[in-house]
């Protein structure tokens, strides 16, 4: 990381900068590419782990590369590193989308969503607060924090306090932590619960993703059938539709730091959700008209390990507050994914993603 780098990628004609950490990933790449066109400094950070194939991650880092965005390789955890961005760049706003994500990889690996998903959170805290101005910050929180609640649709205002999976677990652990933060420190926070989101440059590890590379060669798929074998179903949000809501909570959040009168700005939280629950099988469904195959389905129970059988989002808080109106529907949006990845992948390119297996 050289200073030069990071003010070049910092440079902003309207004094806005971001930092976006996790910008190496399918969020985070999405959001930084966006906050750049408009004309805004934006730097990334992020560990480029190993927990899906990196070569999709090299890409999106490519594609950042080619309009300005310079991406910095480290662990959140790296307080020197963090700090030195901070500071160099002057950062004004700070988009947190960097996590150890996957509900079922968590029983296998608690610590790393400790490290990343909590430890790292705290990191990035303390050096905010010591700034001389503080940036206002974003951060992914997850659909996964209303656990096994049984009333639909979820709201904000649900108890979040019965998490179904250790991911759920250390993404309510954030929000608890943000709230101490807000209260303390004045730090301006909004917590975005993100809901199954999907599209071009996404994750391998999602369904969707595994779905289509077995659809492809062939192979049979799993679908989950619930605890009461009844259909699992998601609230299948658009990656374009979660770019502008994240965007849009920048834009409407207060400045950081308490106020003359010792007011300070509001703790948020807000769905980004699509509100139109889609059950796996109907999901698949549109997936197989998008690629033009048809899928070899293997029902099966769902395993315990963290998955919940549905979700659906309210999202009046996030209408109201932040313009947030996703317009993007299922079969266009898969019309999309499957654009881009049969292009992505076409004549064996990128093989070693399709070998990839869902931890």
């Amino acid at each position: 990381m050289t200073t030069r780098a990071l003010v070049k990628s910092c440079a902003s004609a309207s004094g806005e900068v971001y930092l976006v950490t996790g910008a190496a990933g399918f969020v985070g790449s999405n959001v930084a590419t966006a906050l750049k066109r408009r004309g805004a400094g934006v730097v990334g950070l992020d560990n480029v782990n190993d927990y899906y194939p990196r070569g999709l991650k090299r890409s999106r880092m490519g594609k950042l590369s080619e309009i300005g965005v310079h991406v910095v390789e480290a662990d959140l955890n790296d307080a020197v590193t963090v700090r030195k961005i901070l500071e160099t760049c002057e950062v004004t706003t700070v988009v947190h989308l960097a996590a150890q994500a996957g509900v079922r990889y968590a029983v296998k690996n608690p610590g790393a969503y400790v490290h990343s998903n909590v430890a790292g959170f705290v990191t990035l805290m303390e050096e905010i607060v010591h700034m001389k101005r503080m940036p206002k910050v974003i951060f992914a929180s997850s659909s996964s924090v209303y656990g096994l609640n049984t009333k639909v649709p979820f709201s904000e205002t649900d108890v979040t306090d019965s998490p179904a999976s250790l991911y759920a677990a250390t993404k309510k652990a954030d929000e608890l932590l943000a709230h101490t933060y807000n209260h303390i420190h004045g730090v301006a926070l909004t917590a975005l619960r993100f809901f199954t989101v999907y599209g071009p440059y996404g994750r391998p590890d999602m369904a969707y993703f595994s779905f289509a590379n077995n659809i492809m060669q062939d192979k049979p798929i799993k679908i989950f059938k619930g605890p009461d074998g009844g259909e699992l179903a998601r609230d299948f949000t658009y990656i374009d539709d979660v770019v502008r809501g994240t965007i849009a909570a920048c834009d409407t959040s207060e400045k950081s730091g308490k106020n003359s009168d010792g007011s300070k700005p509001p703790f948020r939280v807000y769905n980004l959700g699509n509100t139109k629950p889609v059950t796996v099988s109907d999901f698949v469904s549109s997936l197989e008209k998008a690629l033009g195959k048809t899928a070899k389905r293997n029902y099966v129970p769902m395993p315990k390990t963290g998955d919940v059988p549905f979700t659906h989002a309210d999202i009046s808080a996030a209408k109201r507050d932040l313009g947030y109106n996703p317009t993007v529907g299922l079969d266009e949006g898969l019309q999309n994914f499957v654009r881009w990845y049969t292009k992505y992948y076409e004549n064996g390119a990128h093989r070693e993603d399709t070998h990839y297996v869902p931890m």
